[in-house]
């Protein structure tokens, strides 16, 4: 077989130096297994993908790379430059490299093959065009063993030796697949060795083509299943560079020769991508790691791929420290950072800024060097320019010193470029909620705003030094010239865009009235709606929100919707209302107010303090409203000429029209007042109604003795009553609704009592010239006939009963008053009473209770039989018809029997009784009361005293009725004392009778049956 590489001459030096030196057997014995099973025990792809990258790369061809397991056998195939005796010699020997004069090798510490000895014993490798050589354990061993000088190293090692130290040659690989120009085949030692390889190559990540840029494809050949590991879908940013003699001196002061003599230094990041360009996470397949550049153990948690020539430590698993790895680490965060400036600008990139705490030291020191250098550079997107930069100068460098000089210098912002504003996070700002359209609205007045999607909580954002803004700050920011010019419908899409969840934030929020002012706060601002919008109110002093402004969300940071109807009602408005008589220009505050009151629909009387509005007269004088009367008003034609009230101005008139006016108090007819809760005091009731004070004397004489003034929960009344010429007309308009309501009485305390109003009617002569209390309604009760004149026909007999007109007895008699001043007209001698009247006025009067009556002084009563009206200490109440014979020559009383005391007492006048004893001073005879008599009486006593003459107090008598007795004389006399004395008085002409004729009795009884 030919020695094609000079297998035989290296086999013969290494095992002439192991003869020579069996320490040096030990040595490269100890050294492979520390490779193997240490730094490279899980590498076998990595290196046999480095070697394949390398070969491409000397070659000039595209890198492909196919890994095929069948069986216990792996294979890896790859194009490029073919094995020759550099090759074979680099393989077969521990750290030393033949690529080390190859600028971008990915091999360079000639150690990397020692990878294979983990999982085979018989490695091989050949090319197409050069040949193939192996390595053999076995072999190795049967030399070794026949060399006495190493049996007892060979003895202190159970029988191990190196494998990769001894190449032999192989016949030409004939299964090298087409396309490809090299084959390494692995013969795996056992099954743990080939589920190693399995783990491995499904472990195989595009991170491996990313860390070797010659190796284009990775094809994997698993039992059959074919994948393809390649690197598209990711952004790379590559830097590289050579070092100059004294960079080399510098930092490589503390590495190998073998290092220094391969000045160069490559660094590259990577990141995946979508199919936007927007930098997605790391793959699970790709590890965590620095490559350096094969994988690490160097923890990198940054969500992107470094590759990079870091010095490695011996264990050729981590990266040495020294001036070196200071250099690179600069270098890649300068990469990282043009990295992040290439990729799309879009809240994704959030993601690739690092927080500050690393995994590993190596982590942490890049991370800190990206953060140092991310903050100034433009990287953000923005929707408006960033702030002017302003710097202050040290005095080191004015050219004169001055302790007190200050100044600034600015510089401009850039101007944008074709997509717009880019900035540094420390430019940037980024608004705290609220949607990419409140961002593009407000973006004017933040300078370096990030549009909508950069979330502000995100970490990256407080690392870049993005300067959040609150919503509030938005607020605060919106004042001054910025805004000065903006129109009412901007700040309308401005809250069109606010977000509703804050409305503590938006306390403070401007908002354009309608009179050109912007006022801070929605609280307290009015938005008009139905048909409000166009009135002019800005001489109200209202905070009117402008018409193109006005927004629902006003409404819910606490503007009010406001309808004319509610502007009238706003403090403001009555504020304007009483202050316009004392007003510099009172006729705009009339025009805006007389046109809400007609946009409102108003009604008299609805709104009662529009009465205060300042309006001009006929006479050019101003006028409260409530003092002025319509021209051709109802309330103009009743009252006397000359009084207060003025008449309103015809233009007002012409322009609003008399229901407007009417609406704000212009009298049309009558000016009601309008009251709740009145406390019926003298210091509180003052309404500045005629008589009032004499009124709520008045009430409070008709109720209890209170602890407290009683309370009128609605007190309503008419004014002016006292200015009235024409009453006919008047009582026309009161009586008719709304005014009548005026005359219902009150109802205090449970007592009712009468308005002020009707008892201002009730006590003028309103009705033909009379009072109301001096007249009956036609037609009311007899009784009262006489006694009261007829009201005049036309009225409302209701209304007329609610003024004091009289309708019966009864409610005469229960009025406050009633009983005194039916005993007043009594005793008035022009009035005209019949004796049947008279007695049914004393029966009513009975009934009376003797504290609400004065006793009079004169009383009308009967006088021998005729109707006289006499002083009352002439007049006797009669109690009983025996007596009438002793008191015949004074005026007496008569009402039935059983209401002589109560007379007695209400009038105060005595009882016949008390005035004479009644004693019988004459003799008679003792006679049996006639039998038939009781078929009348059945009660009537059996015996009865007859006198020939009968004397009473020396009075000579008819009869009398006394100590249980009959006293008569005659036969009318004997039926009226037993008709009295059974109680029996209405039967007593029907017992003369039957006196004077016995046989008569059957008819009398069938006259009393039928009574």
């Amino acid at each position: 077989m030919t020695d094609t590489f000079g297998c035989d001459r290296m086999r013969a030096a290494v095992l002439a130096a192991w003869t020579a030196s069996p320490a040096r057997f030990r040595e490269d014995a100890n050294a492979e297994e520390d490779f193997a099973l240490g730094g490279y025990r899980d590498r076998l792809i990595v290196e046999l993908a480095q070697n394949a990258a390398d070969a491409a790369l000397r070659a000039g061809v595209p890198g492909v790379l196919r890994l095929t397991l069948r069986g216990d056998v792996l294979t890896a195939a790859n194009t490029g430059a073919p094995l020759d005796a550099t090759g074979v010699q680099s393989l077969s020997t521990l750290r030393a490299s033949g690529k080390r004069d190859e600028s971008g090798a990915a091999g360079r510490f000639g150690v990397g093959f020692a990878a294979v000895v983990s999982v085979s014993d018989a490695p091989s490798i050949g090319s197409r065009e050069s040949g193939a050589v192996r390595w053999s354990r076995t072999e190795t061993a049967a030399l070794v063993g026949e060399i006495h000088a190493l049996a007892g190293e060979l003895a202190d090692r159970s029988g191990h030796v190196p494998l990769l130290r001894l190449p032999f040659d192989e016949p030409p690989m004939v299964d090298i697949p087409e396309g490809f120009d090299t084959l390494v085949r692995l013969p795996l030692r056992d099954q743990g060795a080939v589920e190693a390889v399995r783990r491995m190559l499904a472990e195989t990540s595009p991170a491996l083509l990313l860390g070797m840029p010659a190796l284009e494809a990775i094809e994997i050949d698993l039992d059959g299943s074919v994948r393809s590991v390649g690197a598209d879908g990711w952004h790379v940013v590559s830097v590289s560079g050579e070092f100059t003699p004294d960079e080399v001196s510098r930092l490589f002061a503390d590495r190998p020769t073998e290092e220094r003599a391969r000045p160069y230094w490559s660094l590259r990041w990577a990141v995946p991508v979508t199919g936007t360009g927007e930098p997605g996470p790391l793959p699970g397949t790709v590890p965590p790691v620095v490559h350096a550049p094969t994988p690490s153990d160097e923890p990198l948690d940054l969500p992107a791929l470094l590759i990079a020539s870091f010095p490695m430590a011996t264990d050729r698993r981590h990266v040495a420290r020294g001036p070196l790895t200071d250099f690179l680490v600069e270098r890649a965060a300068d990469t990282y950072v043009k990295l992040l400036r290439e990729l799309p600008r879009t809240p994704k990139l959030l993601d690739l800024v690092p927080s500050l705490m690393g995994k590993g030291e190596l982590d942490a020191r890049i991370r800190r060097a990206v953060l140092a250098r991310l903050p100034a550079t433009p990287l953000l997107p923005a929707l408006s320019a960033p702030a002017p930069v302003v710097q202050t100068p040290s005095f080191a460098d004015a050219e004169v010193y001055e302790p007190d000089a200050e100044w600034q210098v600015e510089h401009p912002a850039p101007e944008p470029g074709a997509d717009g504003w880019v900035v540094s996070g420390r430019e940037a700002a980024v608004l705290a909620s609220g949607s990419g359209e409140l961002l593009e609205t407000v973006a004017d007045f933040i300078p370096g705003l990030l549009p909508g999607g950069w979330p502000p909580r995100h970490p990256a954002i407080t690392a870049l030094g993005v300067r959040k803004v609150e919503l509030s700050d938005v607020v605060d920011l919106l004042s001054g010239e910025v805004v000065e010019a903006r129109e009412p419908s901007w700040w309308r899409s401005l809250y069109e865009v606010l977000p509703a969840d804050d409305p503590e934030s938006l306390g403070a929020l401007p908002v354009p009235l309608a009179d050109g002012r912007l006022v801070r706060g929605p609280r307290g601002t009015l938005i008009l709606t139905d048909g409000g919008a166009e009135l002019d109110l800005t001489p109200l002093g209202l905070r009117i929100v402008h018409q193109d402004a006005a927004h629902p969300a006003l409404l819910r940071l606490g503007a009010a919707e406001a309808t004319p109807r509610t502007v009238l009602e706003d403090p403001l408005t009555k504020a304007a209302v009483a202050q316009s008589l004392d007003s510099p220009e009172p006729e705009p505050v009339a025009r805006a107010v007389l046109s809400l009151v007609d946009a409102a629909g108003l009604a008299p009387g609805e709104a009662p303090w529009l009465a205060e509005l300042a309006l001009p007269g006929t006479d050019g004088e101003l006028y409260p409203a409530g003092e002025l009367m319509l021209a051709d008003g109802a309330l103009a034609g009743v009252l006397e000429s000359g009084t207060h009230l003025g008449v309103a101005a015809a233009e007002l008139e012409e322009t609003y029209g008399a229901r407007v006016l009417a609406a704000a108090g212009v009298l049309d007819g009558f000016a009601m007042v309008q009251d709740e809760d009145v406390l019926l005091d003298p210091d509180e009731c003052d309404h500045d109604l005629d008589g009032e004070d004499e009124w709520l004397e008045h009430v409070l004489d008709l109720l209890p003795e209170l602890d407290v003034p009683p309370l009128v929960p609605e007190f309503t009344a008419v004014r002016d009553l006292e200015l009235v010429a024409d009453w006919r007309a008047a009582l026309e308009l009161l009586t008719t609704p709304p005014l009548r309501a005026a005359l219902h009485p009150l109802r205090i305390e449970g007592v009712e009592v009468p308005s002020y109003t009707a008892w201002w009617l009730a006590n003028h002569p309103v009705l033909g010239g009379r009072k109301p209390r001096e007249l009956r309604l036609p037609g009311a009760d007899p009784l009262l006939q006489g006694l009261y004149a007829d009201a005049p026909p036309g009225f409302d007999e209701g209304a007329l009963s609610m003024l004091g007109v009289r309708t019966t007895l009864t409610e005469l008699l229960a009025s406050h008053g009633g009983p005194e001043e039916l005993l007043d007209l009594m005793a008035d001698e022009s009035m005209e009473v019949d004796r049947a009247q008279l007695r049914a006025l004393w029966v009513a009067l009975a009934a009376v209770d003797p504290s609400r009556v004065a006793p009079p002084s004169r009383v009308r009563a009967v006088l021998r039989g005729t109707i006289v009206v006499a002083a009352a200490e002439d007049v006797v109440v009669v109690e009983a018809p025996d007596l009438l014979q002793l008191v015949v020559d004074r005026p007496l009383v008569l009402a039935p029997d059983d209401l002589a005391e109560s007379l007695s007492e209400l009038l105060d006048l005595p009882l016949a009784g008390e005035l004479t004893s009644g004693e019988v001073t004459s003799q008679g005879e003792t006679r049996e009361v006639p039998a038939e008599v009781r078929s009348l009486l059945p009660t009537a006593p059996s015996t009865y005293v007859a006198h020939e003459k009968l004397l009473v107090d020396g009075v000579e008598c008819a009869w009398r009725y006394f100590e249980g007795a009959v006293h008569c004389t005659g036969v009318d006399g004997l039926a009226r004392g037993l008709a009295w004395a059974t109680g029996q008085w209405n039967d007593r002409l029907a017992v003369a009778a039957l006196l004077r004729d016995p046989e008569s009795v059957p008819l009398l009884l069938a006259e009393a049956d039928l009574s």
